[in-house]
């Protein structure tokens, strides 16, 4: 199985990779056309990326099966040309959870004590104690969780040692689940929002999230309040956070923004990090060794199981529903040619399969196959599948639900 990697990937993975019997093509920095030539040269079954996008000529390039994001969001892929394609789409959620929670975290404290700014003032030559000892402290201030999934979840414990009641909203939160998290529970963001001193988005980028926390959101933070985001910028309107920094005194830490560089180097210009108010880092939320060495074991565990067994680990990118009206449940010996009969048949009644199945029993002498049909089968075509191989022991229908 031939492997591309076009971006930056480390050498442990690399390492793993050859040892199980992959050939790797390293080529960190392809994008845009360069990608699409390397994937018509080397011509690779799987692609890993982190934050290369991976466009619809990129996966038409060559013969590609599967594409790893070797990272939690996978935005970044044009997976709905991957669907179409049958390319297979997977990511490493979870990984970074630690270093993204480290990290928010890291711009909470430093936005109450304005560390940045000591830095620079210092470097600068400049002893400024009276002015940089103002600070609120962050002990008995309530921290509001926007998205409770692994990120969200790791951020309960570090308010925990530092003192900050958490309160939490998300799709996915119960008020049981809430209660065993030890956080309260709140029934939207806005609600966060208002009960919030400091507010930490940790929200994956969909369709149901682009865009949630607007003009609403922002008016109902508490004045004063800090906003962080280390998710994506997409989640949040830029300029009605630019508003509520300017009109309402909010303080910001943010790790991503809109239209940041794609690579690890760029021009980037934006009127919100000009603002003192504003303390911005260049979306390295993931970026620690222990956050990159866990998501190249876990890129390599994906690419090990696909090569051995044919699925995939995290697979984001299969259809949660299918089309399928029917099961055809038939009960047959385990011979050549069996199921090659069956789907004639099927065939020849013009019914699409939508999915199938075939479990072996122990002594690998009988076997069922379950195939999931468009349409159902009238009952000529019921006796012409039974007729098909004297192997079929059975052959009958189950309505799907």
């Amino acid at each position: 199985m031939r492997v591309l990697i076009a971006d930056k990937f480390e050498q442990s993975g690399l390492d793993k990779l050859q040892a199980i019997g992959c050939e790797v093509v390293y080529k960190p920095g392809s994008k845009g056309d360069g990608l699409v030539r390397e994937v018509e040269r080397s011509l690779p079954d799987v692609l890993i990326v982190r934050s290369t996008k991976v466009t619809e000529p990129i996966l038409t390039a060559g013969a590609l099966k599967l594409v790893v994001r070797a990272g939690a969001g996978y935005n970044t892929i044009d997976v709905a040309a991957a669907s179409r394609r049958g390319i297979y789409v997977s990511n490493c959620p979870g990984k970074n959870s630690v270093a993204v929670a480290e990290l928010a975290f890291g711009l909470i404290l430093a936005l109450d004590r304005r560390i940045a700014d000591n830095v620079i003032s210092l470097r600068q030559g400049q002893w400024d104690k009276a002015e940089y000892s103002k600070a609120r402290g962050l002990f008995g201030r309530t921290l509001g969780l926007i998205g409770v999934g692994r990120i969200g979840r790791e951020m309960i414990p570090r308010a925990a040692a530092f003192g900050l009641p958490v309160v939490a909203w998300s799709r996915s939160l119960t008020p049981e689940t809430a209660d065993v998290l030890g956080v309260e529970y709140k029934d939207s963001p806005l609600a966060v929002a208002a009960a919030a001193d400091i507010v930490s988005v940790h929200l994956a980028l969909t369709a149901q999230t682009n865009g949630l926390l607007g003009s609403d959101f922002f008016a109902a933070m508490r004045r004063g309040a800090f906003f962080i985001n280390t998710s994506r910028a997409e989640v949040i309107d830029q300029e009605a956070l630019g508003r509520a920094v300017c009109e309402r005194g909010i303080r910001a830490g943010l790790d991503v923004f809109a239209n940041e560089p794609a690579g690890g180097t760029g021009e980037f210009h934006s009127a919100l990090v000009q603002d003192a108010a504003v303390y911005g880092t260049h979306h390295i939320g993931a970026s620690t060794d222990q956050a990159q060495e866990a998501i190249a074991a876990e890129s390599v565990r994906i690419v090990r199981v696909f090569k051995e067994t044919g699925k995939v680990p995290n697979v984001v990118n299969l259809a949660q529903t299918s089309a399928a009206t029917c099961a055809l449940m038939v009960r047959h010996l385990d011979r050549p040619g069996v199921l090659a009969g069956v789907l004639d048949v099927i065939s020849a009644a013009h019914i699409n399969v939508q999915e199938m199945e075939n479990t072996i029993f122990e002594g690998a002498e009988a076997a069922v196959a379950r195939i999931n049909l468009e349409t159902a089968p009238d009952e000529e075509v019921l006796a012409k599948v039974r007729d098909s191989s004297p192997h079929i022991l059975e052959a009958s229908l189950i309505t799907i639900q």
